[in-house]
């Protein structure tokens, strides 16, 4: 492990780790994620969730007068097949001081921007981490190299979208949550955890399956071992990885979000799907589905509920992607797939040492949504 001083500028410091400090993990567990008037909630169990990304991971972290104020996680994979093989990072855990936030508290963060404009080189320093992947100290990551960093943003998050684009950053894609849920969700004879021996076959299959998909990885498919599979005279019909998570959750948007909010938590049957002090939900992962067996995936996504004994899961997809297509028109998603009614996301691309030809494939192919990035 590792942590180094990148710059600094009179009381200011950027520095870069390839782990979460305690001053990290303290601020990561007391952020609320998103804008006034959208999706805000908080994560639980956030540090073996760190753990997962492994060495492939680097913070960087904001420090005024030795005081951590503000970090961001990148986590490095190699992605996509074929033309759509791409080193990449993702860009999350974006965190601040509350004191440094939007809304009534800006005053502490909009002093903070004057001072560091007064020197445009530490700002644009800042700005680089955001756009050069080399400075970020991982061994396969070279200057010249192509690289594509990427970050998912909220629809309406101003603050975050203004960030990014002032980063170089542009607007590719757009993806939306897919709910599911059972009031009392039955295991299927069929449903079973796939086995050691199984996993190259499985590899394949996901591969083919997310083959014209930009930034799929495999990375998370076997999270835990608990990738999960309905068979049929030996063939895998449907598979899916899941993994346990649990926000807190404190405002959705729209009139549905207060229903959800306000009312679902008060009715004894709703109250199992969703209670917003402590939402524990499945995060689908990896989901494949042999073309003509969506009533054997929906069986699948039915019987890991009951096997973990969970009432929703959650997923992300491209919304203009055959996943998505399949999801919303031949799965039934259950009452909260139904009422979730949240905003689109956005899929923000950094293109590194890459031509307009190389770009425009990722512009026009729809991207593959690590739910892992989620949880």
């Amino acid at each position: 492990m590792f942590e180094r001083l990148l710059f600094n500028y009179e009381d200011l410091e950027i520095r870069i780790s390839d782990y979460a400090n305690e001053d990290i993990l303290y601020l990561l567990n007391h952020t609320v994620i998103g804008s006034e008037g959208g999706m805000r909630y908080s994560l639980r169990n956030i540090e073996p969730k760190i753990e997962g990304y492994g060495d492939k991971i680097r913070f960087v972290s904001l420090y005024k007068k030795k005081q951590l104020i503000g970090c961001i996680g990148a986590c490095y994979r190699l992605t996509g097949v074929g033309r759509l093989k791409a080193y990449c990072s993702f860009m999350r855990y974006l965190a601040f001081q509350s004191s440094y936030q939007t809304g009534m508290r800006a005053d502490g963060e909009k002093r903070l921007r004057d001072k560091a404009e007064k020197d445009g080189s530490f700002k644009q320093k800042i700005l680089d981490l955001f756009s050069k992947p080399h400075i970020l100290n991982i061994n396969e990551v070279g200057e010249k190299d192509k690289h594509i960093m990427y970050a998912f943003v909220e629809g309406t998050n101003e603050r975050s979208k203004n960030l990014i684009s002032q980063a170089g950053y542009e607007l590719a894609r757009s993806f939306q949550t897919v709910a599911f849920s059972r009031f009392s969700p039955e295991r299927h004879p069929a449903a079973t955890l796939l086995s050691e021996e199984e996993k190259p076959v499985m590899t394949k299959l996901l591969t083919d399956y997310y083959r014209d998909y930009s930034l799929f990885t495999t990375e998370f498919a076997f999270y835990n071992n608990k990738y999960y599979v309905l068979k049929e005279d030996g063939e895998i019909k449907a598979g899916v990885c899941v993994i346990p998570s649990e926000y807190r959750v404190y405002n959705i948007p729209g009139v549905w979000g207060w229903v959800i909010m306000k009312v679902l938590p008060h009715v004894p049957v709703y109250k199992k799907l969703f209670n917003p002090d402590k939402f524990r939900f499945l995060v689908f992962e990896a989901i494949y589905c042999k073309e003509g067996e969506e009533k054997k995936l929906e069986s699948l996504f039915e019987s890991v509920c009951a096997i973990e004994g969970y009432n929703t899961a959650l997923t992300w997809a491209d919304d203009r992607s055959q996943l998505f297509e399949m999801l919303k028109t031949k799965v039934d998603t259950g009452a909260l797939g139904r009422m979730l009614n949240a905003k689109p996301g956005l899929i923000c691309y950094r293109f590194i040492n890459f031509n307009d030809e190389e770009k425009d494939l990722f512009y026009e192919t729809p991207a593959y949504i690590s739910a892992y990035d989620f949880s």
